[in-house]
């Protein structure tokens, strides 16, 4: 009798979400197999923006050289009128000072969904198995894992099955998975067709090198320089216009603007596609041990580029917890967490993007003039975007993972260069995969009983002692920055770096109570 199969994972979907969280489980040593419809990966181009969070992410992959190679840094993005005045400019910081790379990215989506799965392939407990259509997904008893999948090849068709200990959705908008749990998206009102054309030039288009977004309440459109030879333009369409009516004729007049001395016909279009610009969030991101990550469990429009970057912090924010789970040191309460802190979140970036898209294709003629004179009044006061960001897009809100009323609780921990005793390292790299306390506290550490002590220390634990004495110092002060601003001398940081607590000094009897009440067993280091 042939033995099922089983894997302690199953991923549904082999783009950069489900790919990253392949290779984040497989380098926590979690068995996962990544299934996908299609063996290759998609050859257009999606995609072209990944933030500084996001590269901070990639690097923990082990892949920060390769995408430096395949990405390039971008100044930012400017808010322009019809005939391509600047309404407002919104800079981005190259140097990357706040998370260690720079903090807006262009990229080409095929270039990074090749350094993905070659990373992935490299990894001995991950596996991908293409040309392979998910047709069930059942939780039930009594099988070798907690959850059937049901496959057929897209070839031969004939059907199998695997069994896992959990299943992660990342198949996409119209995502199987989802349909298959019974959840649901819920429209969050914001719909609008778009023209996408992609080309080369032979020559460098004389035009900015960041993202501009052209308000106008007529015909709306982007443009932007992904990579050195590479654009790409999109346009809102009209009331009542069909895609077929932007002929590869009308198309060279809408992007003359851009051109220049260079003539539409020097151009090579590679694509040129309409898409629906979409906000939605799905009902529900979780049942039982299947999870809904990406575009599967929300949409984003595209005007601050972020929708492939929540479908990766998706990813960092599920893994780590789901590994825990799977070596039997957390129980599914710590699972819980994964909807309760994303799904706000994500919707809060769909609102910004949302809020965007209205300020470029919102109003009418009479409302111009009144857009116009506002944003250049919001781009001149300093300090203003990121006093708006901070509004908006706060860290995550009270929960089992941040006790209520600590000052520093679901913030994300910035990411200077560390100076220590054997050279300059990043945060993420001296703090390792696991837990980490930030301290500029005397090391009172070693004066907690050994049962506590070994109950960090099965978690992974670092700790990273700041100040002269101890050969660590930040000469960035973003760290020292944040503990003053929080009004504490120690940080208590997750896996994916968000702060779980602060303190005056380790607190490590009141540190055990909150991670153990989220569900991280007190027993976890007996393994």
């Amino acid at each position: 009798m042939t033995e099922t199969p089983y894997t302690q994972v199953v991923i549904v979907g082999a783009g950069p979400t489900g790919v990253t969280a392949g290779i984040m489980l497989a380098q926590r040593g979690i068995g996962c197999l990544v299934l996908d419809r299609w063996p290759e990966a998609y050859p257009q181009p999606r995609a072209v923006h990944f933030d500084d969070e996001v590269f901070r992410i990639f690097a923990g992959l082990g892949i920060a050289g390769q995408l430096r190679a395949i990405s390039r840094p971008a100044p930012g993005m400017q808010l322009v009128d019809p005939q391509l005045r600047v309404l407002a400019d919104f800079r981005r910081d190259p140097a990357g000072q706040l998370h260690g790379y720079p903090q807006a990215n262009m990229f080409n989506q095929p270039d990074l969904e090749r350094v993905l799965r070659s990373r992935l392939a490299e990894l001995p407990h991950a596996r991908f198995q293409g040309g392979v259509e998910v047709t069930g997904i059942t939780e039930m008893p009594g099988g070798p894992g907690r959850v059937r999948v049901r496959c057929r090849d897209r070839d031969t068709g004939r059907d199998s099955e695997v069994w896992a200990d959990a299943v992660l959705g990342c198949d996409g908008a119209n995502s199987t998975t989802r349909s298959l749990i019974g959840a649901r998206l819920a429209n969050l009102q914001f719909e609008q067709q778009w023209l996408v054309v992609d080309a080369e030039s032979p020559e460098p288009l004389d035009a900015y090198d960041g993202v501009q977004q052209v308000c106008d309440h007529d015909h709306a459109a982007t443009f932007m320089m992904v990579t050195p030879g590479r654009y790409r333009w999109e346009f809102r369409l009209r009331a009542g216009e069909q895609p077929d009516d932007l002929d590869e004729a009308t198309v060279r007049e809408l992007i003359r603007p851009w051109l220049g001395e260079t003539g539409p016909d020097e151009l090579t279009f590679l694509r040129r596609t309409c898409y629906t610009f979409r906000g939605a969030v799905a009902d529900q991101w979780r049942n039982g041990r299947v999870f809904l990550l990406g575009d599967a469990a929300h949409l984003t429009p595209p005007f601050i580029g972020q929708g492939m970057c929540a479908g990766i912090r998706d990813a960092a924010n599920l893994t780590w917890k789901l590994a825990l789970v799977a070596d039997g040191r957390a129980d599914d309460r710590l699972l819980d967490t994964y909807q309760a802190e994303r799904k706000p979140h994500a919707r809060r970036v769909i609102q910004i993007a949302m809020l965007v898209g209205w300020l470029m294709t919102g109003g009418t003629a009479r409302t111009r003039r009144i857009r116009r004179a506002a944003l250049r009044t919001i781009s001149r006061l300093p300090g203003t975007e990121t006093r708006a960001l901070n509004a908006v897009w706060p860290g995550f809100s009270a929960g089992p993972l941040q006790p209520s009323g600590d000052r520093a609780a679901g913030r994300l921990c910035p990411q200077p260069l560390l100076h220590t005793q054997d050279g300059e390292v990043l945060l993420d790299h001296a703090a390792g995969d696991g837990f980490a306390i930030i301290t500029r506290a005397h090391n009172r550490i070693g004066a907690y009983d050994a049962e506590l002590r070994q109950f960090f220390d099965a978690l992974g634990t670092r700790v990273i002692n700041l100040g002269d004495t101890t050969g660590v110092t930040d000469s960035s002060g973003l760290l020292g920055g944040l503990l003053d601003d929080v009004q504490a001398d120690a940080l208590l940081l997750r896996p994916d770096r968000v702060v779980v607590a602060c303190a005056d000094r380790p607190d490590l009897r009141r540190w055990r109570r909150v991670l153990t009440a989220a569900g991280i067993a007190s027993e976890a280091a007996d393994g």
